[in-house]
């Protein structure tokens, strides 16, 4: 019976933990058919300040305590600056000006910041065998979205060719998808800091909120006939990016990433184009070629590494002591034999 229920505890656990870059994943999909009819700044608000209405309603009805003194409200403000305004302004702008191929790499690459910046911040081990799980990530989600050209040019001319020119970085929208990804890695790396004066649900919900006001006004002073053209099945697409893809979402993983290891829990985000590619596969009739699963293959094989560094950090040590260990015994015997 113990064992029935430790084995439901541990699925339900893994199940919480996943949520959020299935729900990420499908919202990308959602999003597709709804992006053409309205604008990017619009949207990003759409996606924020109701979701964050609807997390400070769940909070409420679970009597989660609202943020007391100055220096919560601040560490909000921070947190809605950074992961609100800054990663959803970004990534919006950046989606106007880029492919979503390259933009969903630039972004799911942000694990590999925040593994930097939580081994500076808060001593978490990154280790040789995470250091190889996230350069698998990296190179997994390259392969689902970079170009098919660009690797069978590296294969078989062993070169890719690139026009460098500075004012095209500078008004690129990989740049602004690399800024995003950067956002949301000091988003992530925030909300442990915010979560020592504020409930992480109830900031998640703030910060939503703080965050979300900007991105409308950028939307009311720059953009025009922004919901003009959605129709019903583009204002259901928005209603689940926000409600599931927003609100659920983001409320589960800041509450995780308050509590737990921030270098793990970021390296499952190599799912959300696992994800967004398979329901894009299912719904929309999108064909994955033969480079995009191995990306998916190296992908899984990454989170593994990550998520178990520690486990073959240790079997490594015992095998290495142990060889020596053997080494010299077999030296010592061939001294006493001779």
């Amino acid at each position: 019976m113990n064992l029935n229920l430790n084995r439901s505890t541990s699925l339900q656990s893994s199940l919480i933990l996943i949520a959020p870059f299935f729900l990420w994943g499908t919202a990308m999909v959602a999003m597709k058919g709804v992006i053409p009819h309205t604008t990017p700044f619009f949207m990003a608000g759409v996606r924020l300040v109701p979701a964050g209405i609807l997390v400070l309603l769940v909070a409420s009805l679970f009597n989660r305590p609202q943020p007391q003194g100055w220096k919560a409200w601040l560490w909000i403000a921070l947190f809605a600056l950074l992961d609100g305004a800054m990663f959803q302004g970004f990534l919006a702008a950046g989606l106007t000006r880029t492919g979503a191929g390259l933009g969903s790499v630039i972004i799911d690459s942000q694990p590999l910041a925040v593994a930097l910046m939580s081994s500076w911040l808060f001593g978490e081990v990154i280790g040789i065998w995470g250091g190889i799980g996230l350069g698998f990530g990296i190179l997994g989600i390259s392969l689902i979205g970079l170009p098919q050209d660009w690797f069978e040019s590296l294969w078989q001319t062993q070169s890719i060719s690139f026009n460098f020119n500075a004012w095209e970085l500078l008004n690129s929208g990989e740049l602004l998808m690399l800024f995003a990804s950067l956002s949301m890695a000091a988003g992530t790396v925030c909300i442990r800091y915010v979560s020592r004066h504020v409930d992480p649900v109830v900031a998640t919900g703030w910060h939503m909120i703080l965050g979300g006001i900007p991105l409308f006004l950028i939307s009311g002073i720059w953009e025009s006939q922004q919901w003009v053209n959605i129709d019903l099945q583009g204002w259901l697409a928005l209603s689940y990016s926000t409600i599931f893809g927003s609100a659920i979402a983001y409320g589960i993983f800041f509450y995780l990433a308050s509590k737990g290891n921030l270098t793990s829990l970021s390296s499952l985000t190599f799912l959300t184009p696992v994800f967004a590619l398979s329901f894009g596969n299912l719904f929309l009739n999108e064909v994955l070629n033969p480079l995009q699963w191995f990306g998916v293959s190296l992908t899984l094989i990454s989170i593994y590494l990550i998520n178990q560094r520690e486990t073959f950090g240790k079997q490594w040590r015992y095998l290495r002591l142990k060889t020596w260990s053997m080494f010299k015994n077999t030296l010592g015997k061939i001294s006493e034999t001779t």
